[in-house]
């Protein structure tokens, strides 16, 4: 591909993420973070290494980390972003130590999930996608426990209830202050 085709087939990429995750998060309310989300794709740092290891299937992020062992896109993502469990890490007392993440970010981070599920599985995407996505990996061993157990607590939701029996629990949780 060439830079034009990278460029038009990220940014359409990021444009369809980030309306799917709007459209999630304002069925549970959560307006301000559903406008927000993402916008640090556009920013150069971000931007200019996602056109540059864009392959349309997965994050440009993993093709950078296949290149350098690591992604300088996603080290400035992370870090600017609160709905990546990766941005609640912090050294106290010395020791790197996860923290455990506001309630309305994780709903957050369940949204972005679904929607980069929807976005590189296309056709194949089923409600069991994001869950099956977060138990091949790691990231709960690095996570907080707590905040571990309620994203997959969440997405055991969505796949088993689906995702409009799922929406309307997390809704009606995040109103009376109470998380799943």
């Amino acid at each position: 591909m060439n830079f034009g085709q990278r460029l038009c087939g990220h940014l359409q990429t990021v444009h369809e993420h980030r309306r799917i995750v709007r459209q999630l998060c304002f069925s549970l309310g959560l307006y301000h973070q559903g406008w927000t989300h993402d916008l640090s794709k556009y920013c150069p740092s971000e931007l200019i290494p996602s056109v540059r290891y864009y392959q349309g299937n997965r994050s440009p992020y993993m093709r950078e980390k296949e290149l350098f062992g690591y992604s300088s896109g996603w080290l400035h993502h992370k870090g600017r972003n609160r709905h990546h469990w990766e941005y609640w890490y912090d050294m106290i007392n010395g020791v790197w130590t996860p923290l455990e993440m506001p309630y309305r970010f994780v709903l957050e981070m369940v949204c972005d999930r679904i929607a980069a599920c929807k976005v590189y599985q296309k056709e194949k995407y089923t409600d069991a996608s994001p869950l099956q996505y977060y138990l091949s990996r790691n990231d709960r061993r690095y996570m907080h426990p707590a905040t571990a157990a309620q994203l997959e607590r969440l997405l055991r939701l969505l796949q088993e209830a689906g995702e409009t029996q799922a929406f309307a629990q997390m809704k009606e949780s995040l109103k009376t202050g109470k998380p799943l």
